[in-house]
């Protein structure tokens, strides 16, 4: 397993049967994550929370103390995912209401489990990508960009030399690349995306997904999704 891989998850439930449970059927259906705590008490858990970074909780609702609920509500920006794990399923509208990722009904079915955790892995993979682009948008804030120097490509048995303000975007096509300008103009190289991600690293440009490079100068909007 690549341990960057992982998933990181808590476990809070008033009951030791239900801990006992979730646990085992992590253990054996779930190899590649990995339970940091497993907690009686809704405040011990909220503790361990402020002093660690986990990816999920799998939270119970009606617990002592503080409901399950009660101690979402404690935390007024949460930097991890939640499912809601319960024995009743009239609490499925307010946990869309609060967000959660996922809904669980105990007890707890394998598929359905497996189904959950590769909710949480897509949840981790969109914030990663968030994030990346916030810290690139503020590296392209601190940088002079009148001072960018002009790269060259290969294209048609010629060196063409363009000023990377005026790429828009590019596309990969599997070995092959396309240079969209700004000015509508499309270059066809005989390099993968990877050359071009290199050639415009120390500058403004994000690879959004596998296909695509990205000017963020001629970014518009940036809508961000629910989950975020």
């Amino acid at each position: 397993i690549d341990l960057l891989s992982m998933i990181s998850v808590i476990i809070v439930d008033d009951e030791q049967s239900a801990l006992k449970s979730m646990q085992w059927e992590i253990a054996n259906f779930c190899d590649d994550v990995t339970i940091l705590g497993s907690f009686s008490n809704a405040l011990e858990a909220k503790k361990f929370l402020n002093e660690n970074t986990v990816d999920c909780v799998f939270l119970d609702i009606e617990m002592p103390e503080m409901d399950g609920f009660q101690f979402l509500d404690s935390f007024k920006n949460r930097n991890f995912s939640v499912v809601i794990t319960t024995a009743y399923d009239q609490y499925a509208i307010k946990a869309i209401k609060e967000k959660a990722l996922d809904y669980l009904l105990k007890p707890i079915d394998s598929d359905d489990l497996k189904s959950c955790i590769q909710k949480i892995r897509q949840h981790k993979e969109e914030h990663s990508i968030h994030d990346r682009l916030e810290r690139t948008l503020e590296t392209m804030v601190q940088k002079n960009q009148n001072q960018v120097k002009k790269i060259s490509v290969s294209c048609d048995g010629k060196i063409i030399f363009l000023n990377p303000d005026d790429i828009v975007y590019c596309e990969s096509d599997g070995n092959y690349c396309t240079i969209f300008l700004e000015n509508k103009e499309k270059i066809f190289i005989t390099q993968k995306l990877k050359f071009m991600e290199e050639k415009l690293q120390d500058l403004y440009f994000f690879r959004i997904h596998n296909s695509y490079l990205i000017n963020l100068n001629k970014v518009k909007e940036f809508h961000k999704s629910d989950d975020f």
